[in-house]
């Protein structure tokens, strides 16, 4: 089902009709009745992940709780990954949930939070391998595109788009973070496992890949080859001024068309996926350097991140009237700036999770305080829940994704538990996180089954099991 179709029918029928298969039929069963997949038909299993989920049922008394990590955390494995391996090469294929399509960016969040367990478990770690070489051939397909098919003969919904698809391509929006993510997983598969395995030459070609566009995407000598339109009546799914968006000026920032909500930026220098650039080129060349011996590619990775890092330093840090200096969302480097956040992932709220700022930072503890106030126009507070949502879904819809970062980045207990006793209350009673809720009313969801969200719940529930128990006791 593709994306459109899926809101529309969520908008219809609510998200009563959408839970009530999994939860009315087994009601009278028990207060938290089975919702996860059978065992027989999940795609994959752990027996690390199935440890983990035990011993946080064990000793987390909250029995809803437990019921939520039991359905969230294993989401992905369950759920969206097939294991499409060869006789000489691992390669997993990870959709997003109920749209059948591979995100370079959701897949590498999904599983992200599993990386810790590979040591304990040999098939885990081969999936995740294997998905760090699919990836590496996607982005050797396209670098500009954000999602694949498995089958590469395929062409799908959106290949009708004004611009240069390719069979294989499920969308070709081009966004920083799609190349940045890849880099983050495999960095961390290596520092985990120190297995060099995924860095064959096929990955030193992505890399080559990965600079060549971001460069292009200064946009210092011309406009570069990526132009994007869409016939659509939503003014987010395509670029403006003939499909290049509206101009910068080249600054050393690199251009971002979309962001990670897949919507189009309005001022192409989007100040958070700048940043995770930033952080990804270094450890981009910390690889390079290290394993493959390679000093060139390295050294300009580097040069670039540095170069990227001083333009945000001038350009992408504005002075705010009530906050003082806080990032900007976007700038074009010509003096206009968008002050807001996103709830996807790079946000400026999560810039301390993905290691691109210290959450101490005096300019983002600034920007923290601006994002989460009635000050950024997409803050949403409500009946049901307060946090950040975005205009990908619309106004009042708050993203659970954006209550799990706020979490993630608080230096106060109290805001953490606030925010996980919040997650427990807007689940609708379905036993998952959501794409985005009402704030009135968190039985009005888009997105019954959206994996990246179900997963990164678990990755919050089991990072304060083990580092702060007792704000579980909720």
């Amino acid at each position: 089902m593709n994306r459109k179709t899926f809101l529309q029918q969520s908008a219809l029928l609510g998200a009563g009709m959408l839970a009530s298969k999994f939860s009315l039929a087994n009601s009278f069963q028990s207060k938290f009745p089975e919702v996860r997949v059978p065992l027989e038909k999940r795609h994959f299993s752990s027996k690390a992940i199935e440890d983990a989920i035990s011993e946080f049922r064990k000793n987390v008394k909250h029995e809803e709780l437990g019921w939520l990590f039991n359905n969230c955390f294993p989401n992905t494995l369950d759920t969206t990954v097939y294991d499409e391996s060869t006789a000489s090469k691992k390669l997993t294929y990870v959709i997003t949930g109920d749209i059948d399509a591979m995100w370079l960016r959701d897949s590498s969040a999904q599983v992200w939070p599993y990386l810790p367990f590979m040591q304990k478990d040999k098939k885990l770690k081969d999936l995740i391998l294997g998905l760090i070489n699919k990836q590496t051939q996607c982005i050797n397909i396209d670098p500009y595109a954000n999602a694949f098919y498995n089958d590469p003969n395929k062409k799908g919904e959106w290949f009708s788009d004004h611009t240069d698809m390719k069979p294989g391509i499920h969308e070709r929006k081009w966004e920083i973070d799609s190349l940045c993510y890849p880099i983050r997983l495999a960095y961390e598969y290596w520092k985990t496992t120190g297995d060099t395995t995924p860095f064959d030459e096929e990955w030193v070609k992505a890399q080559e890949n990965i600079y060549k566009t971001f460069v292009e995407q200064q946009r210092k000598e011309n406009l570069g080859p990526y132009k994007f339109m869409r016939t659509t009546p939503r003014g987010s799914d395509t670029l403006q001024v003939d499909g290049w968006g509206y101009p910068v000026n080249p600054v050393g920032l690199i251009c971002s068309s979309f962001r990670p909500s897949d919507d189009c930026t309005i001022f192409l220098f989007l100040i958070p996926s700048n940043l995770f650039a930033i952080k990804s080129l270094r450890q981009s060349a910390e690889i390079l350097r290290t394993v493959k011996n390679n000093t060139t590619l390295s050294s300009k990775m580097e040069a670039l991140a540095n170069e990227v890092e001083q333009a945000v330093n001038e350009y992408g840090i504005i002075n705010h009237p009530k906050y003082g200096k806080i990032y900007a969302y976007e700038v074009d480097g010509f003096g206009s700036a968008l002050l807001m956040d996103d709830a996807n992932v790079p946000s400026l709220l999560s810039l301390p999770y993905l290691g691109a700022v210290d959450v101490k930072d005096e300019t983002y503890q600034r920007t923290r305080k601006f994002i989460l106030s009635e000050n950024n126009p997409f803050f949403f507070k409500g009946k049901a829940a307060e946090g950040i949502g975005g205009p990908h879904i619309g106004k009042d819809m708050v993203w659970p994704m954006s209550i799990v970062m706020r979490a993630m980045t608080s230096l106060d207990d109290r805001e953490t538990q606030q925010c996980i006793q919040t997650l427990v209350a807007t689940h609708g009673d379905t036993g998952f996180m959501h794409e985005s809720f009402h704030k009135d009313d968190p039985k009005k969801f888009t997105r019954h089954w959206f994996a990246w969200a179900n997963t990164l719940f678990g990755e919050l529930l089991w990072k304060i099991y083990k580092e702060k128990p007792s704000l579980l006791k909720i």
